[in-house]
């Protein structure tokens, strides 16, 4: 069995989803989602996939997570061994990422396993792309102001742009962690896309509409997108993926917005820099999307 330790918002959620689901499938095993960790917890939206995915993973329950991490299973050690000196401490199963680029060796992990961290490449599940796209297929139909959105996108050459906010901005911690994209990696990213593809008409998304809108000039059609909160934020990452070209931000969010578009032609546009800190994220971009 493997297990899969989920935790952060949607786009985090559906990397390390993703990641286990690709396991499963090559070793042809069962996949179960440890969601423990989100009692309790305050940020985002909780624990989102199975209520916006038709995704087939089932919950593990308590004892499945304790026949591996054993005595490790305690909050608090489970925390403590899951630091990057403390692997030859760890229970056999219990695996953690020890990189945030690609790591090989995750097909070599034991028949039985818990698996711990972010998994934030598209190396992890691109053999398997067709089956991750098919899985986070959204579960209700548009409605209302999203159907009228939807539609507005498909009767034009729609570029989404989102701008991510938020904790980013508000918490010292977070923003110490992430950083902001700069405006100018805004303006030269709509340069990039407008010499590249044809009257694009740019959707506007954020955490942050009335930011946005008082710092950043578009010269060219665009509405904003600011009817999705709480519950309903997820319906922004479906309304960007019917886009058909992408300015993203740093965010797993947008990332994730632009990947589950299929078109083999879309540009897609990303931030050279991810993160405030020097991270190595070498894998996180896939072939062909455009660093500004």
């Amino acid at each position: 069995m493997i297990l899969f330790h989920i935790i952060g918002g949607l786009g985090n959620q559906m990397f390390q989803y993703a990641a286990g689901r690709a396991l499963a499938l090559e070793r042809g095993q069962s996949l179960k989602l440890d969601i423990a960790g989100f009692v309790g917890y305050g940020l985002h939206q909780g624990f989102e996939l199975q209520r916006v995915f038709n995704i087939p993973a089932e919950i593990a329950t308590e004892t499945e997570v304790r026949n591996i991490l054993g005595w490790q299973i305690a909050p608090g050690i489970r925390r403590m061994m899951a630091r990057p000196g403390m692997a030859a401490f760890r229970r056999r199963g219990f695996v953690v990422e020890p990189c945030f680029h690609y790591w090989s060796e995750i097909k070599k992990v034991p028949e039985n396993c818990y698996l711990a961290g972010y998994w934030q490449s598209e190396k992890y599940f691109q053999e398997v792309a067709s089956v991750i796209r098919s899985d986070f297929t959204f579960k209700s139909p548009l409605l209302n102001k999203n159907a009228e959105c939807a539609k507005q996108i498909n009767q034009v050459n729609a570029v989404s742009l989102h701008v991510r906010r938020g904790d980013y901005a508000n918490n010292p911690k977070t923003a110490a962690t992430h950083g902001l994209c700069s405006l100018d990696y805004y303006r030269a990213a709509i340069q990039h896309v407008s010499e590249q593809a044809q009257n694009p008409h740019f959707f506007v998304f954020s955490d942050d509409i009335a930011w946005v809108k008082n710092n950043l000039k578009i010269d060219y059609p665009h509405q904003y997108v600011e009817h999705n909160y709480g519950e309903e934020s997820y319906n922004d990452m479906r309304l960007m993926s019917m886009c058909k070209h992408h300015i993203i931000a740093n965010s797993s969010f947008s990332w994730w917005g632009a990947w589950l578009n299929p078109r083999a032609d879309k540009i897609v546009v990303a931030p050279k820099r991810w993160f405030a800190s020097q991270t190595d994220v070498r894998d996180l971009l896939p072939q062909g999307w455009v660093r500004l």
